[in-house]
């Protein structure tokens, strides 16, 4: 469920990209945001904050008729019922708060499915810990039926799961047969990837001559849209594929649920790898890295990377002359352009071709029809 409106108090890292990240999911999240609060050790305690920390929010909550807590880390069941009945407040954390924007832009069956796998992955854990909680007033220890209601939980979150799984397998299925028509065809797959708002269906839309939904909100692109493009001065075509975006702290949970629709990553011939550069350098190192962990995870070879350097129009004139020599970037191939006002457009086309020329692909290993 999303926010819808409802005032929220934030806790967060005392630095300025977690704050600005965890406010762009509260906002995506549909909650107006009243405060925002930091420390540097969250997920401790009982809590999940400091105990003075938990009076202070107790205050907060009241001063600003908040409805909701937002914590920006991962807490246990126990932590955030002992921070609810505290403050008299809903507490979710930063997992459940992606996990309600992810099920708030499903749109697609398969997209559905795998935000059901990723919520129920979520609840596993906590599931044995709830039950074991509402317990434990009622008798002594843990023993008998508390501990049979709790399998029988845990064993309906498990057949849900591999019934979900098994769905989601057959998608799977049809999505390599799908991918192995499209080699026989002989024409260049290429994906769009990088973190969420970095101007991934801005481009797809530019390339493709398309009108998919574009939104400053984060993930409003969950599942994977295929269109063949033409480049007519090259006289030749590639497939294109915008992708879900990626985020800082993605649980590794979350990255295996969408593995049915992240796959095609690992098997396309190229990624342009979007980075939004008018932002400050910390944030691109950070964005980047995140990135990097999140492809490697999907095994991605790192030889695959064209990483796009968007939003260049933002930047002045000194600093668009000289971004690709940022030593953030010396390992990797770029290209400079801004999907929103078309500058680039040209040489990224052109290295698209030059990384996706038959002739190279035949060489390259790991290129082969997957299996």
């Amino acid at each position: 469920m999303s926010g819808s409106g409802a005032k929220a108090v934030v806790v967060t890292y005392p630095d300025e990209f977690a704050r600005d990240e965890i406010l762009g999911l509260a906002k995506a999240g549909g909650y107006d945001v009243k405060e925002v609060v930091t420390q540097k050790d969250l997920g401790r305690s009982e809590y999940g904050v400091g105990s003075g920390k938990a009076q202070e929010l107790e205050g907060l909550v009241a001063d600003t008729e908040s409805d909701t807590i937002i914590i920006d880390e991962s807490m246990t069941s126990s932590q955030a019922n002992n921070l609810s009945r505290l403050t008299h407040a809903r507490v979710i954390d930063r997992e459940r708060l992606i996990l309600n924007i992810f099920a708030k832009r499903a749109a697609t069956t398969e997209a559905k499915l795998q935000v059901q796998l990723a919520e129920l992955r979520y609840e596993l854990p906590r599931a044995r810990e709830a039950v074991r909680n509402s317990l434990r007033g009622e008798q002594a220890g843990f023993s008998g039926m508390g501990e049979y209601a709790v399998d029988v939980k845990f064993r309906a979150l498990k057949r849900q799961m591999g019934f979900i799984k098994d769905r989601l397998e057959k998608t799977k299925t049809v999505r390599g047969l799908h991918a192995s028509e499209r080699r026989k065809l002989g024409v260049p797959f290429v994906s769009l990837a990088g973190y969420t708002s970095s101007g991934k269906t801005t481009l797809f839309n530019r390339l493709t001559a398309e009108s998919k939904d574009v939104s400053p909100d984060l993930f409003t692109t969950l599942s994977t849209t295929t269109r063949m493009v033409a480049f007519p001065n090259f006289r030749r075509k590639i497939l294109l594929s915008d992708t879900v975006g990626f985020i800082s702290r993605l649980p590794t949970y979350l990255v295996e649920s969408f593995r049915s629709t992240l796959d095609e990553l690992r098997h396309t011939d190229l990624v342009l790898l979007m980075i939004d550069v008018s932002e400050p350098p910390e944030s691109i190192g950070i964005k980047l890295r995140s990135c990097r962990e999140t492809l490697s995870e999907l095994d991605v070879e790192p030889s695959k990377l064209l990483v796009v350097l968007n939003k260049v129009d933002l930047l002045d004139v000194r600093a668009r002359s000289k971004i690709e020599l940022d030593p953030l970037f010396k390992d990797y191939s770029t290209v400079k352009i801004s999907a929103v006002r078309g500058d680039g457009m040209h040489q990224l086309r052109t290295k698209i071709m030059e990384r996706t020329d038959p002739r190279g692909l035949a060489r390259r290993p790991g290129l082969t029809t997957p299996k």
